[in-house]
């Protein structure tokens, strides 16, 4: 998708849009901070304004990142954490490898064994990712049956490894804190589609921050912010 067609009728200039996707999606602000920050810049928008181009483009930024992503290995570790939406608590399941690369994640109003066999399900079909030679969970019972599921219709092999740990999975938590960071700031989510959307942004930036971009390492912010821009089209 061209720039013009991605930013078309758009009141403000692409650049500024998309520092406040980044931003948004980096730290835990909410919209209102983001209309203060923007303020002292000579720059008024709209907290809700705002709101609509984190709907919009943190969707955008999830879909275009992921053909530029290294592969992982084989060595998953899955969780999920609670996210509120609406006043109910929702899960976010994630999935890292041993690296602690991001593999996938997907909000679910289920915490159950076919909602973990479809999060695997998604997980295998990113690009960027291997079958797994092994993989960690918690103690939730849900996870074994999901793993059993899969090697009955053969989309797992049935040689794959499936550990059970309360403390393995730590290098999962290191992302949780970010998300409640955001919930805080927005009182929770309105919808499971605004959750949906807003969180696919949160984990691309994620995996940009995190060195998972092919050419780019961990910590360059300038090469990261660069990228970006050039990803959404607003930077030759």
């Amino acid at each position: 998708m061209a720039s013009q067609s991605l930013f078309k009728w758009r009141h403000f200039l692409p650049e500024i849009i998309v520092l406040n996707v980044r931003w948004y999606c980096r730290y835990a602000l909410s919209y209102r901070d983001l209309e203060e920050m923007m303020a002292e810049r000579g720059v008024e928008v709209d907290h809700s304004t705002i709101n609509r181009w984190i709907l919009s483009y943190a969707p955008e930024l999830d879909k275009r990142v992921r053909p530029y992503l290294n592969p992982t290995n084989d060595s998953w570790r899955v969780d999920e954490t609670y996210i509120e939406v609406k006043g109910e608590w929702k899960y976010l399941y994630r999935a890292v490898d041993s690296a602690g690369n991001t593999l996938d994640f997907m909000l679910s109003a289920k915490r159950d064994g076919k909602a973990a066999a479809r999060f695997f399900r998604k997980v295998l079909k990113a690009p960027y990712t291997q079958k797994p030679r092994v993989i960690t969970v918690d103690k939730n019972a849900v996870y074994p049956v999901a793993v059993e599921a899969l090697k009955a219709d053969e989309t797992l092999a049935a040689e794959t490894g499936l550990r059970q740990s309360k403390y393995m999975n730590n290098i999962l938590i290191a992302g949780s804190p970010q998300h409640q960071a955001l919930d805080q700031a927005n009182d929770g989510f309105g919808s499971f589609n605004t959750a949906r959307r807003t969180l696919s942004g949160i984990e691309a930036m994620s995996m940009i921050r995190k060195g998972q971009v092919k050419g780019i390492s961990r910590g360059d912010s300038v090469s990261q912010v660069k990228f970006i821009e050039e990803l959404l089209g607003i930077s030759a």
